[in-house]
């Protein structure tokens, strides 16, 4: 069973930075693609980043600079470090992995989601 767990959300200020973690257990974590999403209140779904082939990043605008998607493939873990956080970061932050290649910033793209947690940046 697949199994994708996040780790590290929590409340801090603006300015301030948090490392998200999620670890992948029940799957062979080679080079799938394996991407961020969150989802504020009332919004949909949104792309945040992705690396696929193990080298090749992906960032919507509005994280780009500030945020830095990495893997550890012998740890099985995914990580997202977010610097210079702002209110709007506030989500509840998922982490995914899909099978096989195909459009990163596409929700349906994959196929295993962890459950989410929140992050919540105060003004």
């Amino acid at each position: 069973q697949v199994q994708l767990i996040e780790s590290g959300g929590q409340s801090v200020q603006a300015g301030g930075s948090l490392r998200l973690s999620c670890a992948v257990s029940g799957y062979t974590f080679g080079l799938n693609p394996v991407a961020w999403f969150r989802q504020a209140p009332g919004k949909g779904r949104e792309f945040v980043a992705a690396l696929n082939w193990g080298v090749r990043t992906s960032y919507s605008d509005s994280v780009e600079g500030r945020f830095t998607i990495s893997r550890d493939s012998i740890q099985k873990t995914l990580y997202l470090q977010m610097n210079f956080l702002t209110p709007e970061d506030t989500a509840v932050y998922y982490c995914a992995l899909a099978s096989q290649e195909g459009a990163v910033r596409v929700p349906s793209s994959y196929d295993y989601w962890g459950q989410g947690i929140q992050v919540t940046v105060s003004s």
